[in-house]
């Protein structure tokens, strides 16, 4: 059965790569109208799935599962978003004519035919098709046991809007068995799938890419970090920890360590850490951090994703002590430093390993729609082809197309 989805992509995908950008956009905008009319089969399907986990598994992973109207209607605004972006398959990014006189062009095309295994959140089955679709891409999609009647459901809804248009409603392939089998099966698939993205914990990473035959683009999970420099502005740096923690602590782009510099965490802890406090945030600190704020507990380690509304602290010797910090128990994803020493903010910058470095502002912000791509497919943190959040443009390759005029090479 998946080999025969994958080379059902594989066939569309011959087809993808040519259409306009206005047909195109013409499916997409159908998958947009059909989410928003098929809302309340959507939200029936979602409450099978939410009856069916268990209630005392991790909270943020039930927020994550869940999906009300403002989330849905979230959905079909990221297509449209989606719609409004610059197609990027034919884009020449570079151009040179030669002595012999060939013309030689370098253009964006698609990947070809992209896998996505991921969990819970079932607005990925939404985003992977659509960014897959508007770049030229087919794609199959493998979502995780927790939201099947979801994905099912939503799934249905896009194919059915896009049979018989233009663009073959092949490009959307969808594995509904959720045995871990079937995912391994689906990762043996190189003749047909170009990539594959796990979107989900550290454990569906792992095992993605030990069991991948064709080239993985790899997210991680998200231990972001705030420094609090010593020249930082302390409101400003109180704010930021604060959104950073307590805005969505679930998501992968929430902060899970303050890092504080020893000049000035007398000053800024307990005021801080009493807010984050009274917000419900766990505090667990060093040795220092307990010393000025009783009130927290011990820290274990610094390598956990809470996803929930935890925060580790520790005070730093200075700047130096805090990137050494971060570059050591960091998932290179989203790092934070609040500072108003450009030359501490272009240190930070330079050596902070992660594919998203903030300058005075949250964490938070890493995503496709907050970046301007609109829907996104992952955050990736590898360092190869794409990092950071996964839109159109990383879902395309380069390819030459070289222009001559008779010429041979002698």
């Amino acid at each position: 059965m998946v080999k025969e989805i994958c080379k059902k992509a594989r066939a569309a995908a011959e087809k993808l790569g040519y259409l306009s950008a206005e047909e195109k956009n013409a499916t997409l905008l159908l998958i947009a109208d059909a989410i928003d009319k098929h809302k309340e089969e959507i939200l029936r399907a979602n409450r099978i799935d939410l009856a069916n986990f268990p209630k005392d598994k991790n909270p943020s992973f039930v927020d994550r599962l869940t999906l009300d109207d403002s989330r849905i209607r979230a959905m079909s605004d990221g297509v449209r978003a989606v719609i409004a972006l610059s197609d990027p398959v034919g884009k020449v990014t570079e151009e040179r004519v030669r002595p012999n006189g060939l013309r030689i062009t370098k253009v964006r095309a698609p990947l070809g035919v992209i896998a996505v295994i991921y969990e819970a959140r079932p607005n990925v089955t939404v985003d992977a098709a659509v960014l897959c679709l508007k770049s030229g891409n087919a794609c199959v999609l493998r979502g995780g046991k927790e939201a099947i009647y979801t994905n099912t459901a939503i799934y249905s809804i896009m194919k059915t809007a896009i049979n018989g248009n233009t663009m073959t409603s092949e490009g959307i392939q969808f594995i509904d068995k959720t045995d871990r089998s079937y995912a391994a099966e689906l990762l043996k698939q190189e003749k047909y799938i170009d990539a594959v993205i796990p979107r989900g914990g550290e454990a569906l990473k792992h095992f993605v890419l030990e069991n991948a035959k064709m080239p993985v683009i790899a997210s991680a999970g998200g231990i972001c970090h705030v420094y609090v420099e010593k020249t930082a502005d302390l409101k400003v740096a109180e704010e930021i920890i604060f959104n950073a923690k307590t805005s969505r602590p679930s998501v992968c782009n929430a902060a899970e360590t303050l890092l504080v510099d020893e000049a000035v965490a007398a000053k800024f802890l307990p005021k801080c850490l009493k807010r984050l406090a009274a917000a419900g945030v766990e505090i667990r600190g060093c040795a220092r951090t307990i010393e000025l704020y009783p009130e927290a507990v011990a820290a274990a380690d610094y390598d956990t994703e809470y996803e929930a509304l935890i925060l580790a602290v520790k005070v730093v010797k200075d700047i130096d002590g805090a990137i050494e910090h971060i570059n050591l128990h960091n998932t290179k994803h989203s790092d934070a430093i609040v500072t108003t020493d450009e030359a501490a903010m272009k240190k930070f910058a330079g050596r902070v390993d992660a594919a998203a470095v903030y300058i005075n502002a949250s964490t938070r912000f890493t995503d496709g729609f907050e970046f301007g791509f609109g829907a996104e497919m992952a955050i990736s943190t590898q360092k190869l082809h794409a990092r950071g959040p996964i839109g159109l443009e990383q879902l395309t390759s380069e390819k030459y197309v070289v222009y001559g005029t008779g010429q041979i090479r002698i």
